[in-house]
This record gives C-alpha cells, sequence and structure tokens, in this order.
C-alpha cells in the first residue's frame, strides 16, 4: 500500500491528494489558484480553522472550474465555423482531459493572492509560436470517435470514529473522463512538465528545500512499524471524551516538536496515539495532562476540573502499581511513566498546587525498568549491528541527562554515554530533541563533575584540571561561525539539519557556561562568563520564535544562561521579547516554570548586588527555598 508523503504543502494534504512539492507552488494549487504552504499554518492545529479552510479551497476550485469551463466554451464557439456547428464535440470541450487545460497556469483570479496587474494568460501554443495548433478535430487520427466522450465525478467520503462516535468527516471529488488525448506527433517537443513524477515523487534527497534527506524509520518504537490508515479504537468513559478530544486536538502538538519536524507525524502515528489505544495507564496518564492544560489555557476553575485531574492522576498511579506488582508489561510501564514526567514539561502553570508525585521519584521507578529492559545494552550495541535506537531509551536519556542537572546529581547512565561518546555513535536525541548527541554525551559529563563538588569528593586543583579537560572537549565540536545560517528555506519550510545546528550551537554555549560555574570563587561578574552570556544572544535569533517557533525547546539553555546574566545584560531583554512573540504560551509548561524561575533568582541576585555583598545566588537554591520540583528541559 502507498504510503503518503508527509512533506508535501499542507493544502495538497488537507484536500487529502497527491502533491508534487514543487517549489515555490506545487503544481496542483497553482493550476487550481490555491495558496501554497509549506510552512505549518495557524490553521492546520485547529480542528474548527480546518473545516473553515476546506470549504474555502473547495469554494476557490468550484469557482476557477467554472471559470475555465464558461471561458473554454467562448473559444470553442468562437473557434468553430457556422457551418460545422454540429459536428463532433472536439478537445476544448471536455475541461479536465486534455494537455491543453493542464498547460502552466497563472494564479487564479479568484485567489486572495492573485495580482491583477500580471498580463493576461493564454495557451500552451500562445507562448510557443513556432508549434502548429490545428484543432484536433482536423487530424486523421480522431475521425470517427467511436462515442461522444463524457465524465464522470466520483464522491468519497471518509469517516473518523473514536469509540464508535464519529468525530471528524471528509470528502472529495475526483473526475474522469473517457476522452484520450492524442498520441505525441513527431514534430511537436516533449513537455518539460513530464519530468516532474521521477524528479518530485521518487526522489527521496529532497523533503524540505533541496539539501536534506531524512531518515524517517530512524527510531526502533515499541508499537512497531505504523499504520497505513490510522483509525484509533481508544476506550473511553463518555465524561472523558472531552478530555481525548481535547488531548488529541491541542495538546499532542506540543509534545514533541523537534521530532515533528524531523519524522513527520511520527509522535502522533507511532508513539501516542497507538499508546492510548493499548495501554491503560499511558491513557489516564494522558487525560490528566489534557485537564492540566485545559484548566490554565482557558483558566478553569472549581472542584471538577481539579477532580478530572487528581482522578487520572490516581489512576495512573493505581494502574503502575497494580503492573509492577505483576512484574508484567514492564515496555508499557515505562512508555507510562515516561509520559507522566515528560508530557507535565508542556502543560500547567507554575502556580499549580495540586498534589503529585516529584519528577525525580517516577524517574527511579523508569530507571529499574530501563535495566530491567536492558535498554542502555541495546543502545551500546545498536550501531554494530545496525539496528535503530529504542525509543524510549532515548526520551529517558533526555530525561536523564538534563534532570540530572536540576538536582545536582550524576545521570544514572551516565557511563552508557560515556561509552556512547568515545565509539562516536548515535543515541537518537538529535532527532528527538535537536541538540546533537556528543554535546549531550558531554553536558552528562559536566553534570557528573557538578555532582562531584557538591559531595566534596574533589579538591580545587583536580576541578580545575577536569574542567579544563572538558573545556577542550567542548572545543573539538565547535563549527565555523558561517555554518550558522537561518534555519527556514526560502518557502519557510524548515531545514532540520540546521536547526539541529543552530540548537547544538545553542547547548553547546550554555554547556561552556554551565562549566564555568563550576570554577571555584567564579562570579557572573567574570569577563569570560559575561562574553559567553553575549555570545549565547548573538546565536539566539537563529531559533525560530513565537508560537510556531522552537523556543520552548531550548528551556535548558535559556535557564542556564538567564542565571548567570546581570540586570546590565541584553539577555534579559531578549528573553522578554520572545516571551511576547510566543504570547500566553510563554506561561505554561517548562518555558513558564523556567522563566518564573529566572525572576525569582534575578530578584534575589539583584538585591544582593545592591546590597554590595557580590552574593552568587544559585538557581538551585532558589527551587529548594520555595519547594519546586520543576524538571525544565
Amino acid at each position: 500500500m502507498h504510503r503518503r508523503s508527509r512533506s508535501g504543502c499542507f493544502t495538497c494534504r488537507l484536500r487529502r491528494k497527491k502533491c508534487d512539492e514543487g517549489r515555490s507552488q506545487c503544481k496542483a494549487c497553482k493550476h487550481l489558484g490555491l495558496k501554497c504552504e509549506y510552512k505549518r499554518p495557524m490553521w492546520w492545529s485547529n480542528n474548527e480553522q480546518r473545516k473553515q479552510q476546506k470549504e474555502t479551497i473547495k469554494n476557490i476550485i468550484k469557482r476557477t472550474k467554472l471559470t475555465e469551463k464558461t471561458a473554454q466554451t467562448a473559444t470553442s464557439s468562437a473557434e468553430t465555423p457556422p457551418g460545422l456547428s454540429h459536428s463532433l464535440p472536439t478537445s476544448a470541450t471536455y475541461s479536465e482531459a486534455t494537455a491543453r487545460t493542464r498547460a502552466p497556469s497563472i494564479d487564479s483570479q479568484l485567489s486572495t493572492s492573485y495580482d491583477f496587474n500580471q498580463p493576461l494568460t493564454h495557451d500552451y501554443y500562445d507562448y510557443h509560436p513556432h508549434i502548429a495548433s490545428p484543432p484536433y478535430d482536423t487530424n486523421a487520427h480522431y475521425q470517427p470517435f467511436p462515442s461522444t466522450p463524457y465524465e464522470v465525478d466520483i464522491k468519497t467520503e471518509r469517516q473518523m470514529f473514536v469509540n464508535d462516535i464519529p468525530t471528524r468527516r471528509d470528502s472529495s471529488i475526483s473526475t474522469f473522463s473517457t476522452y484520450q488525448p492524442p498520441p505525441s506527433q513527431p514534430t511537436l517537443p516533449s513537455f518539460p512538465e513530464d519530468d516532474w513524477i521521477n524528479e518530485s515523487i521518487y526522489n527521496t534527497g529532497d523533503m524540505f528545500s533541496g539539501e536534506e534527506g531524512l531518515d524517517l524509520d530512524f527510531f526502533d518504537f515499541s508499537h512497531g512499524n505504523p499504520q497505513s490508515s490510522q483509525q484509533a479504537l481508544i476506550q473511553v468513559d463518555d465524561c472523558d471524551r472531552p478530555l481525548l478530544d481535547h488531548f488529541i486536538d491541542n495538546v499532542l502538538r506540543l509534545i514533541f516538536p523537534v521530532l515533528e519536524v524531523n519524522q513527520h507525524g511520527s509522535a502522533r502515528s507511532e508513539v501516542i496515539l497507538p499508546a492510548l489505544e493499548s495501554n491503560r495507564c499511558y491513557l489516564h496518564c494522558c487525560l490528566s495532562v489534557s485537564a492540566i492544560h485545559l484548566k490554565s489555557t482557558r483558566g478553569l476553575q472549581g472542584e471538577q476540573i481539579d477532580n478530572d485531574i487528581l482522578r487520572h492522576r490516581c489512576a495512573t498511579i493505581t494502574e503502575l502499581c497494580g503492573a509492577l506488582n505483576n512484574d508484567s508489561n514492564h515496555l508499557q510501564i515505562l512508555e507510562a511513566t515516561l509520559g507522566m514526567i515528560f508530557f507535565q514539561c508542556s502543560v500547567g502553570r507554575p502556580s499549580d498546587a495540586l498534589p503529585d508525585v516529584p519528577w525525580h521519584a517516577h524517574f527511579e521507578a523508569a530507571t529499574s525498568l530501563v535495566r530491567k529492559l536492558e535498554l542502555p545494552h541495546a543502545m551500546i550495541h545498536d550501531n554494530s549491528a545496525q539496528l535503530h535506537p529504542p525509543f524510549n531509551m532515548t526520551l529517558a536519556s533526555w530525561i536523564d541527562i538534563l534532570g540530572a542537572t536540576m538536582l545536582g546529581r550524576s545521570p544514572q547512565f551516565a557511563d552508557t554515554y560515556r561509552e556512547k561518546n568515545q565509539s562516536g555513535s548515535t543515541s537518537g536525541l538529535c532527532e528527538l530533541m535537536g541538540c546533537e548527541d556528543s554535546m549531550m554525551y558531554l553536558i552528562s559529563e559536566i553534570a557528573c563533575l557538578d555532582a562531584l563538588k557538591l559531595a566534596n569528593g574533589i579538591n580545587d586543583m583536580q576541578l580545575c584540571q577536569l574542567i579544563g579537560s572538558l573545556g577542550k572537549s567542548l572545543d573539538t565540536t565547535e563549527v565555523p561561525p558561517e555554518s550558522l545560517t537561518w534555519p527556514c528555506s526560502s518557502t519557510g519550510a524548515i531545514r532540520p539539519k540546521q536547526l539541529s545546528r543552530n540548537m547544538t550551537a545553542i547547548f553547546r554555549v550554555a554547556a561552556r557556561i554551565y562549566l564555568c560555574s563550576l570554577v571555584p570563587h567564579t562570579s557572573k561578574e567574570d569577563p569570560t562568563m559575561q562574553n559567553l552570556i553575549e555570545r549565547f544572544v548573538a546565536i539566539l535569533p537563529l531559533i525560530p520564535h513565537g508560537p510556531d517557533g522552537f523556543d520552548r525547546s531550548i528551556v535548558w539553555p535559556l535557564l542556564i544562561a538567564g542565571s548567570q546574566s546581570t540586570s546590565r545584560s541584553i539577555f534579559r531583554q531578549v528573553l522578554a521579547e520572545r516571551m511576547a512573540s510566543l504570547g500566553e504560551h510563554a506561561e505554561f509548561g517548562s518555558f513558564g516554570r523556567m522563566v518564573r524561575l529566572l525572576q525569582e533568582v534575578w530578584c534575589q541576585s539583584d538585591e544582593a548586588d545592591r546590597a554590595g555583598s557580590g552574593q552568587n545566588v544559585h538557581w538551585r537554591d532558589v527551587m529548594q527555598q520555595k519547594g519546586w520540583d520543576f524538571l525544565l528541559i
């Protein structure tokens, strides 16, 4: 069965039509006068707006086809001699069948983007006067026609059901004609457009901007290969159906933004929806997260929404405990446990005060399951056996490395990362969260050094030697400045590899700041530290901002750099501008918690500066003072 392309324009994807992925407009959109959008439009994430956009597109197509048929009828009448008014129909009569109507065309006059100052268009033959263009019906090949040609419109309808309840209905109309065009004459040149199928559809090397090919089957997902058509049969009570719909429509798109860029739709079709269908513990976790998102984004108050959050949160814990006691379904338990930890990073406000189990307590259980499933061993040996990294192990590694910096501890699987770094192999971190694997391995080493320092397990001389050694390792990962460019193509599509280079550069500078903060008696006023902050701010504009940007994917670097910025630093102004571009999204999830933590750090730090104490205020100390158990990744 044909697997749908994930890199076509969003207009063709909405119409469920094959897209030739032409730049800057695909052939279908150009012919029908539609706006061709390769950058994810605002209406794509909202079902209601999708329906409105679909209706708008249908109306434009209807008007365009009506205009074409009217113009062609008029042309046919003008060109037919009076004595031949009852002759057999010619090719100009049939709007959908001939190459004449499929020749290159300009934007439709009914499109909102139509340029009325451009010259009028003519047929293909008008642009090529050297090509003879007699009427087709004068060719002996077409006399006589065996029967009068006709067209058939076929309407196809598709209905999606969740728990046997219709939730979405799509329909499309295809036109088929019995008319057959003549074979190419020897004197006629070949059409250059004939080659677009081989060049665009079967060329997998250019999915975004002509330079970046991606491995769409990179991860070993726990649910196996995706289905060709996804119809989720998710069993929920009637009272929970609104929560499920809200999760699928509004929360799901927030969870893995970088993975979505690298592998379009894989987070939805290969990770989350299959788990919702087969894993009750995971389902309760997602329903709880959906209720939290509803409460924070829509300002819902009262016992009902709080009861929904706590009810599903308790159901998740109960299911987990039962499965752990039975010592079965380890992969499903791990999947749900990681979901309970990670999904909280996408929703909720910093002020949420409902009782919950700290994320690091959940991660202890996840660590035990990872070892029981021998995932570190699988990750170490995946490259030698040419296997894909286990997705759950990659997600656990992300949480492990950056989560260790939250606690001042060594990562649980630091030895695994060290071995992976020495062998130069991948764990899939770059594809999942944007930062190259080698950089994340070095951050793991810095976290180990941080933990060693906090435990007083090393003297200052040894500490400085190790800091110098890690600094040299960071030097080896540096890239030329000219390799850091804007990650969007001319059409607005994200170039995944360039985005990864830029995000890695942001993480690299943050890692240097983190490493320098371990130097004994260091101060944020030191020139070296402030130079690093300025370097961080210089790279930050290369990360797309706003609701569809990637600020929420660089929360940890923003925390590390922001904690060392002074009241005179431009960093605070730049962060305020990016918060403004995010709008209300800046208040939720890890980004909102990071901003709240930095505001408290700055308040205490600026007050100490005014008092002349020169005391360094560490963000971990502030979290401990406030009783915050944040996972800021």
